[in-house]
């Protein structure tokens, strides 16, 4: 697929996407969605790759949906102008782990999109909203469920309903983003995260984020358990266990 509005690069064993319409501070758009999807399987299938980070081009991460592209369009009879193909909170969760290095304004979309994902890095000063009550509409994404789930009930009901800005200092407070650093670091930081992650055995990342998906709302106890018993066992027959227990019984027993 050709890419319009994202780029790729490659950082060792970590795929870096871009969201690249800087002159709109990144405004977000379907093809944008169905971009990253390509991008993020992609990435997915390359046993090369550990671990995925996004980031936005210029001096914003995104700015929301593109008024005209999206709502305007709608509102002109267009259905399907804001309608991507693909679950994008279905393709997140299922990835490999995701980081956002948020290096700029994330407003809307621009911030529902990153709230699946399994690490969020801010820079410092960045703005961050859920100003949907702003535009006459409601939020999307699960960001009802999972913004909740990050801040708690009050905060996200607070930044919901109000629709108000807030900075990173702020977001960090709240737990809408796990760390803030200097702007020049984001990138770069999100990274190294992302290969902490990425260093680890597939599937048990996959498995992991699996089990936080399915028992993070969970209340029957039992059922968590269940879902943790059936991929333990999974776990237990893959190659990658028994060579993590090969070299930890290889080791000296003063440093075990």
């Amino acid at each position: 697929m050709d890419y319009e509005q994202i780029l790729c690069e490659r950082r060792d064993d970590v795929m870096l996407l871009t969201l690249n319409r800087p002159d709109k501070l990144n405004a977000w758009t379907p093809r944008m969605t169905t971009e990253l999807v390509d991008a993020i399987e992609a990435a997915d299938a390359d046993p090369g790759i550990g671990a995925i980070v996004l980031t936005g081009a210029g001096r914003g991460f995104c700015a929301g949906a593109d008024i005209a592209e999206v709502f305007n369009a709608q509102i002109e009879g267009d259905a399907a102008a804001a309608r991507p193909t693909r679950d994008w909170v279905e393709v997140v969760r299922a990835c490999k782990p995701i980081v956002a290095a948020v290096n700029g304004p994330v407003i809307g979309i621009g911030l529902t999109m990153i709230l699946p994902f399994d690490r969020i890095v801010v820079a410092e000063g960045a703005k961050l909203s859920v100003r949907f009550v702003k535009m006459g509409v409601v939020p999307e994404l699960a960001s009802s469920m999972y913004l909740p789930m990050r801040c708690g009930w009050g905060a996200a009901s607070d930044l919901m309903l109000s629709g108000r800005t807030v900075e990173a200092a702020e977001a960090l407070v709240l737990g809408l983003a796990d760390e803030v650093v200097k702007p020049e670091r984001v990138v770069d930081t999100a990274i190294e995260r992302a290969h902490s992650y990425g260093e680890n055995p597939a599937p048990s990342l996959r498995w992991i984020k699996q089990l936080l998906s399915e028992n993070a709302n969970e209340t029957d106890a039992k059922k968590v358990q269940r879902r943790e018993g059936r991929l333990l066992r999974q776990a237990y027959a893959t190659p990658e266990h028994r060579d993590a227990v090969a070299a930890f019984l290889a080791r000296p027993k003063s440093s075990r």
